[in-house]
């Protein structure tokens, strides 16, 4: 068997576990800001509203 082949394919596999879990920690944390963004857009509306 090719150890070279092998070493590749592993390696490949291990890059893409990485990068696959890189991406659901984007999207949680694209996620926890939109849920901020929200909150801060909400709190904004209400001040605007006592103002008037």
């Amino acid at each position: 068997m090719n150890w070279t082949l092998v070493g590749a394919v592993l390696l490949s596999t291990a890059g893409l576990l990485v990068l696959g879990v890189l991406a659901v920690r984007l999207w949680l944390d694209a996620r926890a800001l939109t849920r901020e963004v929200d909150g801060a857009v909400a709190a904004l509306q209400r001040a605007a509203e006592s103002q008037s």
